[in-house]
Order: structure tokens, then sequence, then C-alpha cells
């Protein structure tokens, strides 16, 4: 079996939520949800763990959480900071937000050297997404991945959320995705309102990306050549950021990269909003009840 990675992006700063909500629990023995997808992980053959934290959260975030693991599999960290960027480009002053997610994965170049995983480390993906992306990546072929879920499964009832809507062709491969960033529950169906308040109807049927990926190690020299572009454009701006999703999608259209897009049964929960954590709690105990899930995760 190859070696394959897990890598959680845990940086984020948690401005909705209020909080770390990384390190809240949602299982009966003090669970957190990246304790269900670690499991998860583990079990679909993922060998190595990489979290992406920041520095200044690094003691509370190993303590509580990386201390879990260290005996279980390989474990590793690097850190997200503004500063970390290539030569002729600093912070400019006033920015407090990070550069994203693309500039978040791209901290792991020189740790990975093998297939691997990105996930979120607040939502919880299912064990079939996992197995799901273990195939692929020990395929051996050259396609990333990224797993699809069905919109109206991953909403918030108290909020909106962001998403990435899929567009997919005939033989199931990734060939666009539009970044909507106020999504909201409309009773059977959803919408987005922009920022000038310009609203797209949604059925709630739409294929949207959750954040979980399937790279192989080539993938970081092109996420180093899209942010550096990214900067040029926009390293004064104090709020833009670099997603992966606006990332994949110029890949795809320059055709330096194909993306398969792997369908999954399992249902997605996440807490975006601290009004989220008793429906992951509930959740979680219904698949413990389903025998999914150990009542004690690690004992």
């Amino acid at each position: 079996m190859a070696n394959l990675t897990l890598l959680v992006l845990a940086a984020g700063m948690g401005s909705r939520y209020g909080g770390l909500k990384q390190i809240d629990p949602v299982g009966p023995s003090g669970e957190t949800i990246m304790d269900y997808s670690i499991f998860d992980a583990r079990r679909a053959g993922f060998n190595k763990v990489v979290f992406v934290i920041r520095k200044e959260i690094e003691k509370a975030f190993t303590e509580s959480i990386g201390s879990r693991y260290e005996r279980r599999v390989a474990v590793d960290y690097v850190f997200q900071e503004m500063g970390k960027l290539m030569s002729g480009f600093s912070v400019p002053a006033g920015r407090a937000k990070p550069w994203g997610t693309t500039h978040a994965i791209l901290m792991a170049a020189g740790t990975i050297k093998e297939p691997f995983a990105v996930i979120n480390s607040d939502d919880f993906y299912g064990a079939d997404s996992y197995r799901a992306l273990s195939r692929h990546l020990q395929s051996g072929g050259g396609d990333y991945a990224m797993v699809g879920y069905i919109l109206r499964n991953t909403l918030s009832d108290f909020g909106s959320v962001a998403r990435g809507v899929c567009h997919v062709d005939e033989n199931g491969y990734l060939t666009d995705i539009v970044e909507m960033k106020s999504i909201e529950r409309e009773k059977a169906h959803a919408r987005n309102v922009d920022a000038d308040g310009n609203e797209t109807q949604l059925t709630g049927d739409e294929l949207v990306s959750m954040n979980m990926w399937g790279f192989t190690p080539t993938v970081f020299d092109q996420l180093h050549d899209h942010f550096r572009r990214f900067l040029h454009q926009h390293s004064t701006d104090l709020k833009a950021e670099c997603y992966v999703p606006t990332t994949v999608n110029e890949l795809i259209a320059e055709g330096h990269a194909r993306v398969r897009v792997l369908r999954t049964v399992d249902s997605w929960f996440g807490v975006t909003y601290r009004e989220d954590r008793p429906r992951a709690i509930e959740s979680v105990r219904h698949l413990i009840e389903g025998g999914y899930y150990p009542k004690s995760l690690w004992s």
C-alpha cells in the first residue's frame, strides 16, 4: 500500500464561529470533528497527518489535539503565517486576514512527498469519502480529485455559507467551480446573494465542493505559480484571499490538471456557526448508535 498523507487545514481564524472551533468536542468522550476525520482517514489507509496551524495557537492545538495522534500515526505541523511569501512580496500594513487556502496548502511543500488529501478541520466528511480518495490516490494516475456533495445537505440553519458550485463533464471530470459566498436555505431550495445584492436561485441539488481534495506533490509547483500571480494582482489588498477552487479553475482552464469528481453517499456536517454544534453532536451520536464509530474513539 502506498504512503498517503492527510493535510488538515486548521489555521482558520474562526471569526464567524467565535473561537477555536477546531478543538471543541462533539463526541461523547471529548472527540472533535478532527478526531473523526483522522479516525476515518487512518481506516482508509492514510498513514501520516500534517496539520496547517497558526504559530500563536501551536501550544493549545498540540496539547489538545496533536498529542492524541502521535502514538497512532506519524504527525507533523506546518505554520501558515502571513509573512511566509516568496521573495519580492511583503505583507501590507494593516492586513489581518490570512492569504487563503492555496497559501495554506503551500506551507506543506517540502514536508509532503507523497499523494495527499486536503480537508478542513471543522468539516465532517464521512468514512466513504476517505475510502474513495484513498482508492483514487493509490491508483497511481496523475489526475487530482475532489469529493462532491449535494448542496442542500451542506447548508446551515443559522446563516449563510460559502460553497463552490461544481460543473462536471460527461466523463466525471470537473470543468469549473463557481464560488458563491453567501448561500442560504430557502425552504426546499437555496439562494445566493452576492456583495452587490444580485440573487442567484439554486435548486439545492447542485454538486458542491467542501474543500476535500486529492493531490500529488506536483501540485505544489502549480500552487506556487498561481499564488505568485495572485500576489502580483492583490498583494496590496487587505482582504483578498487565494482560494483552492480558484486555483484549480485556472489549472483546469490552462490544461495543466484534470480533476476527477468523486461523489459520496455520506452526509456532511460542520460547525460554521456556534449554533451548528448541537446538530453535530446529535449526528455523531446517531453514527455511534448505528455502529459506525465506537463510543470512545481512542480508547
